[in-house]
């Protein structure tokens, strides 16, 4: 994309296929969903962003700072997490400046990353950014950056508008109250629509740190008795509702794995009391942990809220970044992952009733052919989560498209999820499923295995009523 030294300008037609033939088809599909709202039904940004509406303080902490996507490689290039700022709040200007000059320093370790895609995007197409970042231009990217964030137009309200969202979708603990979600849907000056998703993870794993003491606070803000098994049950059924309440519409569990093997209630019930105690064995735990996920699926049949799985990651693989930066601050790891047999217990029982949606994400692309388009070609529930994450980048979504379609077509897929903390990569993240989709069904075309008005329905419905139906918004 950078077309001469010093130069940041995006090539129009970026991504899309090379021969002449294929990307003028490409051109065609691509034109029509360009400008289309974006529907963002899985992400973390924080509501309150909206709801505050001030501006950005600089362009490190809203570029660099919060988002391990771009801290991770520069960390991996021997840039100290400490030096990035992470973890921390504001940053005084003279460290903000010196954490944009880390970046655009390392620029070079970003090339043929999906980073480097969005990044360039958002410096370019939102903040007018002409120059290619580097040591020499670091500080007059920054002054730039800086210049348009102090405007009103560069204000988060301002920019969901820009950004064309329709949806956009928090990720919230079970026991949060959702003032914020609230506080924005009865502002008057406010038009857009942010819902929560309900995320119970800390609730559901009786092994990790700080469980009990989060039991306790569920059953607190339920105004319900965790004591037992039935009494946690209901709390955590009673804060789906208060989150449907609030405009949720999905449920969304990241565990190692997605065993769903059943437990008797007397033996979850005993497990559930041991945990309580400290006295429940690891194994115990776990199996606890895989009843309740299939807990979770009989949850979502009954009050209707998607479940979203994303498991398969080693969470801090490096134990002294978590102690001291906190989770998701770059060292999280994937592992290989099996849904086949895992998920058997729960469509055997779920799987066909009216109305379940279940959304399967993986890091692991091997299952891609294998397992995932397999399990949603033949169950009505199931739907194959687009890449997200480590393969959220243009090669492995075009693997995706190979593998899956083929047995299970483009109706079986979930619609683009960004996955983003970082607000601003948005739009690039979208536009770049947009771009790379419009290539995969511009070679259909070619190859005579779609006419193109097909293509170009496929490619609208992947941005519009693929992720309305899926996730039920």
């Amino acid at each position: 994309m950078t077309t001469a030294v010093g130069t940041l300008k995006l090539h129009p037609d970026r991504l899309l296929p090379p021969e002449p033939e294929v990307r003028a088809i490409a051109r065609r599909l691509y034109d029509a969903v360009r400008d289309l709202p974006v529907l963002s039904p899985h992400g973390h940004v924080d509501p309150r962003l909206l709801l505050d509406n001030q501006p950005f303080p600089d362009p490190a902490s809203l570029f660099v700072t919060p988002d391990h996507y771009v801290t991770r490689l520069l960390h991996a290039s021997g840039v100290p997490l400490e030096a990035l700022g992470v973890g921390r709040g504001p940053l005084p200007e003279a460290e903000a400046r010196n954490v944009w000059r880390l970046l655009c320093e390392h620029w070079d370790v970003y090339r043929g990353t999906p980073v480097r895609y969005w990044l360039e995007a958002e410096l370019a197409e939102i903040f007018e950014v002409s120059m290619a970042p580097s040591a020499q231009t670091a500080d007059a990217i920054y002054d730039h950056v800086a210049d348009r964030l102090a405007k009103d137009g560069y204000r988060p309200r301002a920019l969901y508008e820009r950004f064309r969202i329709q949806v956009l979708a928090t990720t919230d603990d079970p026991a949060d109250d959702l003032s914020a979600h609230a506080a924005l849907a009865a502002d008057p000056t406010w038009s857009g629509r942010v819902i929560p998703t309900f995320r119970p993870d800390p609730y559901l794993e009786p092994a990790q740190f700080g469980w009990r003491d989060a039991v306790t606070r569920l059953g607190q803000v339920a105004d319900l008795d965790t004591g037992d098994y039935a009494g946690f049950v209901a709390a955590l059924e009673a804060r789906r509702r208060y989150f449907i309440a609030h405009g949720a519409v999905s449920a969304d569990h990241s565990h190692v794995e997605v065993r769903t093997d059943p437990l008797e209630p007397s033996e979850a019930d005993r497990i559930y009391r041991a945990a309580l105690a400290g006295e429940a064995s690891e194994a115990e735990a776990v199996a606890l942990r895989r009843h309740l996920l299939l807990e979770m699926a009989r949850m979502s049949c009954d009050d209707g809220l998607v479940m979203t799985l994303h498991p398969g990651v080693r969470r801090g693989h490096y134990s002294a970044t978590t102690r001291s930066f906190g989770p998701d601050t770059g060292s999280d790891i994937p592992i290989r992952i099996e849904f086949t047999d895992a998920l058997r217990p729960l469509l055997e029982r779920y799987g066909t009733h009216p109305g379940f949606h279940l959304v399967v994400f993986t890091v692991d692309e091997t299952v891609f052919s294998r397992e995932l388009a397999p399990l949603a070609g033949f169950y009505p529930s199931v739907y194959v989560g687009v890449p997200w994450w480590f393969l959220d980048a243009p090669n492995a979504i075009r693997r995706f498209r190979a593998a899956v379609t083929e047995t299970a077509g483009f109706s079986r897929t979930s619609g683009f999820v960004d996955d983003t903390r970082a607000f601003c990569s948005i739009p690039a993240r979208h536009d770049m499923s947009r771009r790379i989709d419009a290539g995969v069904l511009a070679r259909l075309v070619a190859e005579h295995r779609l006419d193109e008005q097909e293509a170009l329905e496929t490619a609208v419905d992947l941005v519009t009523e693929q992720p309305r139906t899926v996730f039920k918004l």
